[in-house]
């Protein structure tokens, strides 16, 4: 049963309290109408556990604004729910979850490929009773083309219990040409003020990191611990070999624990190993470009060609499918931020 506002309430108990359910937790579906964002359809789901977010079927299916008790989450662009008509190709808006690929996330594509320009279809968002639980879900189709006959297809569905501060992603990627075609994939997770901050830290089970270039390179002593905001700052970019669970998951968060005066919050992630081999850092530190990127990937953002080189290039064969399953929430107090922190070190020794 879904506890919300600190009590536990039977679906008999909670109906009895309030006119319709969306006074307690719902999902509302709006338009944006002003300058470059109009024509962009919203998603917005509120947990009633204070966890928010609002998904963009118009950008790929991708998570913007998203928010806990009120503090923001993700570091959202300059260009932010941007129309694709006004996005450029090295911009993704930001955002608690960002998808890039499907063929490609390499430098041609702005490091993102189609999918964040790429608009959805067969939209659907409903709040429904799963037994004691209630259940929010947003879900909706992305199709992506080729020049030689590429055919591959997302669906997308995004969840969160009502009460809980965690929603679940699942994506069903399905090759529906008749040519074998490249596939190159990438979430993005950007973490912002106030989850990120000075003194924050990544949390990650990982056996070695490589820098993606020089800059990144002289920030390898530091690239678990975040800095305040500074104008000189370069991007760094770290790969890193992640240690999973003994149920082949991965666990990373950025977690800041002087929030609000000691309070302590954190962003994590959770995904399986398996679906995505790769773990990526993007650490941000400039004056307003301040973010703390989270990429779990099947690739680099190096392109097509050089994944093909180092012979890690996959392909989803013709009528094939490729499942993904990943979890991102809130770690709401320092009891939890020590838990993951205790999870993370008893990983680290498997």
């Amino acid at each position: 049963m879904p506890k919300l506002f600190g009590n536990a309430l039977t679906r008999q108990e909670l109906m009895r309290r309030v006119g319709r359910i969306s006074q307690a937790a719902g999902i509302r579906r709006t338009m944006l109408l002003d300058g470059v964002e109009k024509g962009v359809e919203s998603i917005e789901i509120r947990s009633g556990s204070g966890f928010n977010i609002a998904v963009l079927p118009t950008r790929g299916m991708k998570v913007a604004h998203a928010e806990w008790r009120g503090a923001p989450l993700a570091w959202v662009s300059p260009s932010a729910a941007a129309h694709p008509a006004h996005l450029s190709a090295h911009d993704d808006g930001g955002g608690l979850l960002a998808s890039f690929g499907l063929q490609d996330v390499g430098p041609s594509t702005g490091g993102r490929g189609q999918l964040p320009r790429t608009p959805a279809k067969n939209i659907t968002a409903d709040a429904r009773w799963e037994g004691s639980a209630l259940l929010l879900a947003v879900q909706g189709l992305v199709r992506e083309t080729g020049a030689n006959g590429e055919q591959l297809t997302l669906m997308r569905r995004i969840a969160v219990r009502a009460g809980e501060h965690k929603m679940r992603v699942v994506d069903l990627i399905e090759n529906t040409g008749y040519v074998d075609s490249p596939f190159m994939y990438m979430y993005r997770i950007h973490v912002g003020y106030p989850a990120l901050d000075e003194g924050a830290e990544l949390i990650l089970s990982a056996r070695g990191a490589e820098p993606a270039d020089d800059a990144s390179e002289a920030g390898m002593n530091d690239r678990f611990r975040f800095t305040a905001p500074a104008a000189e700052s370069v991007p760094q970019t770290f790969y890193y070999d992640a240690v999973a669970d003994e149920n082949r998951h991965v666990w990373a968060a950025v977690v800041n624990k002087r929030f609000n005066g000691g309070q302590g919050i954190g962003v994590y992630v959770r995904y399986h190993q398996t679906q995505f081999p790769n773990f990526i850092q993007l650490k941000r530190m400039g004056e307003g470009f301040y973010s703390a990127g989270m990429a779990p990937a099947n690739c680099r953002a190096e392109g097509v060609e050089a994944e093909r080189e180092r012979g890690t290039l996959e392909y989803i064969e013709a009528g094939g499918r490729r499942h993904f399953e990943t979890e991102i929430g809130v770690l709401t107090n320092q009891q939890q931020i020590g838990e993951f922190e205790e999870r993370a070190a008893r990983i680290r020794s498997l």
